[in-house]
């Protein structure tokens, strides 16, 4: 069995649920540091004007050290509303938007204890919105405690799989010892991005790569998942 790793992320890109898909099982890494500035609380969707693209950001309250599955959404701030305008005001137009916007929607009036279970549950329903039928289990839920390499191999370990799909940077952080030792073997996920239709794109060289999955939901519909798992 396929186990992969990843730290629950906002609206993520197509090749976090391509990881998914090759899956058996996918630990949404909760209880690990939250890291400012990068996809655990924004990403990207396509604009008709330059630079084609813009940052959707759910703003935070957090310490130094904390978990994805501490920090706190800062409620001062009407993100919620501003991201709805702005997906609605940008894919409006796209071919699959009606048919896949009132999944989502609703996800937006819910009230989140935490980032990790915002994220989470927006990762859980597009799962479902492609038809992923991989299990999906939260790190904070496993009676895990070690750290770096040790984790991860304990963590498969705890859903019983004999395989870990790592990201493509794995070498940079990954002890590969620790994993032979433990009988687990290690794949390495080499994903190449797709190019599909996009509303605002006119030309395949006007292509905006890695935006968040919504851009593919709203711009292929059914034919999602064919696409962001072609394997080049």
């Amino acid at each position: 069995m396929i186990c992969a790793i990843h730290q629950p992320q906002y609206l993520p890109w197509l090749g976090y649920f391509e990881k998914i898909h090759r899956s058996d099982v996918f630990i949404l890494l909760d209880n690990v540091q939250f890291k400012k500035n990068e996809w655990q609380n924004r990403n990207k969707i396509c604009t008709p004007n330059p630079p084609g693209w813009q940052w959707l950001t759910v703003p935070v309250l957090h310490d130094f050290g904390q978990n994805i599955n501490e920090v706190q959404l800062n409620p001062a701030v009407a993100w919620a509303g501003e991201h709805v305008r702005a997906i609605e005001m940008n894919y409006a137009r796209a071919p699959y938007f009606k048919e896949i916007w009132p999944a989502l929607r609703p996800l937006y009036d819910a009230t989140w204890p935490n980032l990790a279970a915002l994220n989470s549950a927006f990762v859980q329903k597009i799962v479902a919105i492609l038809g992923i039928k991989t299990r999906l289990v939260t790190a904070s839920s496993l009676a895990v405690s070690t750290t770096k390499t040790e984790r991860l191999v304990d963590l498969c370990r705890a859903v019983g799989c004999d395989t870990y799909l790592a990201g493509a940077g794995c070498a940079e952080y990954m002890d590969f010892e620790l994993f032979k030792a433990s009988g687990i073997t290690v794949e390495v996920q080499l994903y190449t991005h797709p190019v599909y239709p996009q509303v605002w794109a006119h030309t395949p060289e006007a292509f905006m790569p890695h935006m968040s999955v919504i851009d593919l939901l709203f711009n292929a519909g059914k034919d999602s998942l064919k696409i962001l798992a072609e394997r080049a």
